[in-house]
Order: structure tokens, then C-alpha cells, then sequence
């Protein structure tokens, strides 16, 4: 009987060095990933394969692209970094946490852009140096309706020290 080989495996610390630490706070934008895709090495398809897709909710195809961003500095008992996933009227920053040993965590999409065809849906994140993530979304009608600012939503996440992210209350004036 012949054994099917395995990929070798990648080890942790190579995956997280694809991740600088940043000074906090950091606001991610719809344009924040043409920075990180400049000064950041890419990430090779085995390393996405172990790390990222076990974590994905969404499959991705030979079009996705996963850019990695940053790495929040000092969280001690675990890891925690951002990376930007591009799909079809798709594109999203993930936070996803680690244990130290590289065991998944948590994970949420924090901002970005998405198109349902008739709705775009754009947000923006801000982590502050306390790990409370401030995110508003706002939409525009695909049929060339502008952005209307009374459509808008904010509301707040924070990162805990045992690597999960919780939601808050909503923003008041959202």
C-alpha cells in the first residue's frame, strides 16, 4: 500500500514573521492593503492552507488573494494579526487570534468592502492601544445612489487577553 505524502509542515513563528507588529492605534481602510502588499512579503499557498483557509468560513478559489498586514503588538499569551482577503465583490481585513502554539482562537472581519450586486457596503476599522476596535460601515445603492450618511453604523469590538474578541454595545449616534 502506498502512503499518500504530506506537505511539510510550516512551522508558526515563519507564518507570524509575515506579520510585523505595528504601533497602535491603526485604521484600516479600503485602501490600507496597497500599503501592506508593498512592504509585505506574500504569503506561499502551503502557509495560506495551514493558517488561514481552517479559519475561513468562505472557500476560496484560484481568484482569492490573502495579503498579510500586521501583527498586534505585546498580547502576551497569544497572537493576534490582520490580513486582507480579496474575492469577487469581496475584500476583507480579518482579525484572527492564535494561541501561542498556533491553535486558532477567534476570528471577525473588521472592515472592508462588500457588493451584493445591488448594495456596496464599505467599513472601517480603528484599534486603539487598549484593543477596542471602532468600526462604522456605511452603503451606497449600486443604482448610482450616493452614500447616505443616515444609513451609516458604528459599533465597537474588543480584543480580551485570553485571544477572543467580543462584541460591545453600539456606538451611541450611529
Amino acid at each position: 500500500m502506498e502512503q499518500t505524502k504530506q506537505p511539510p509542515k510550516i512551522n508558526f513563528a515563519h507564518f507570524l514573521g509575515k506579520f510585523p507588529e505595528v504601533e497602535l492605534p491603526v485604521t484600516l481602510g479600503e485602501e490600507s492593503h496597497h500599503a501592506f502588499s508593498q512592504e509585505n512579503e506574500p504569503m506561499p499557498p502551503m502557509m495560506i492552507e495551514q493558517f488561514i483557509l481552517p479559519v475561513e468560513q468562505a472557500p476560496a478559489d484560484d481568484y482569492t488573494e490573502f495579503v498579510p498586514c500586521m501583527k498586534v503588538p505585546k498580547t502576551g499569551d497569544f497572537h493576534a494579526i490582520i490580513y486582507w482577503r480579496a474575492g469577487l465583490l469581496n475584500y476583507q481585513y480579518t482579525l484572527a487570534t492564535f494561541t501561542n502554539k498556533g491553535e486558532w482562537i477567534d476570528k471577525r472581519v473588521i472592515a472592508g468592502t462588500f457588493s451584493d450586486g445591488e448594495t456596496l457596503t464599505t467599513s472601517v476599522a480603528t484599534i486603539d492601544e487598549d484593543w477596542m476596535i471602532y468600526i462604522v460601515s456605511g452603503h451606497a445603492g449600486g443604482n448610482g445612489t450616493a452614500y447616505d450618511a443616515s444609513s451609516s453604523t458604528a459599533y465597537k469590538l474588543e480584543l480580551l487577553p485570553d485571544g477572543k474578541i467580543a462584541n460591545t454595545l453600539t456606538m451611541e449616534g450611529s
